[in-house]
C-alpha cells in the first residue's frame, strides 16, 4: 500500500524559542487536539521536553470515540529547529510526522509533514479514501485554528 503525505504551514507571530518550548512539550498536544479524540497522554511526565529516543504513550479516540493506544517515538531532534514523531504502536501501518521551525521576519513559520500508511491493503485504501483522510485534514485545520487563537498578536 502507498504513502500518503499530509503538509502543512503555519506562521505565527512568536520567537524561535517560544516556538519550540511550545511544539517540543507534549503536554501541549491536548491544547491543540480536537475536543472529541478525547487525547489523553499516558506517559509520565507529558511536561518535560522532548528528547531523542523519548516514547510517549497516548490513549486517542479518532474514529466513532472508539478508543486507541498509540506510541510514538521522538527521532531527529535539533533543538529549536526540528524533530520527528513516529508512530511505534498503533493504529497505522506507518506514521512519521516532521515537524521543522523556521524563522522569519514575521514569526516563526511551524511546517509539518506527515507520511502515512494504512494497514489492511484494498479495505485500508478504501477507509482512507472515505474516512481517514478527512479525518486527519479536519485535524490539522483544527490545529491551525487553535495555534492562531493561542498565539495571537496581544
Amino acid at each position: 500500500m502507498k504513502d500518503h503525505v499530509i503538509e502543512r504551514k503555519i506562521l505565527l507571530p512568536i520567537r524561535q524559542k517560544e516556538a519550540w518550548d511550545f511544539f517540543s512539550t507534549p503536554l501541549n498536544l491536548s491544547r491543540i487536539t480536537p475536543e472529541d479524540m478525547r487525547f489523553e497522554i499516558i506517559t509520565d511526565h507529558p511536561e518535560r521536553p522532548i528528547f531523542n529516543g523519548m516514547n510517549i504513550k497516548y490513549r486517542v479516540r479518532p474514529l466513532f470515540s472508539l478508543p486507541l493506544a498509540w506510541r510514538t517515538e521522538i527521532q531527529g531532534v535539533e533543538a529549536p529547529y526540528r524533530f520527528t514523531d513516529a508512530q511505534m504502536d498503533g493504529p497505522f501501518a506507518k506514521w512519521e510526522h516532521e515537524h521543522v521551525f523556521v524563522g522569519t521576519p514575521y514569526g516563526i513559520r511551524v511546517e509539518d509533514r506527515v507520511v502515512y500508511r494504512l494497514p489492511f491493503g484494498p479495505l485500508g485504501r478504501l477507509v482512507h479514501a472515505l474516512v481517514v483522510r478527512k479525518r486527519i485534514e479536519a485535524i490539522f485545520a483544527h490545529r491551525e485554528k487553535a495555534l492562531r487563537t493561542l498565539f495571537a498578536p496581544q
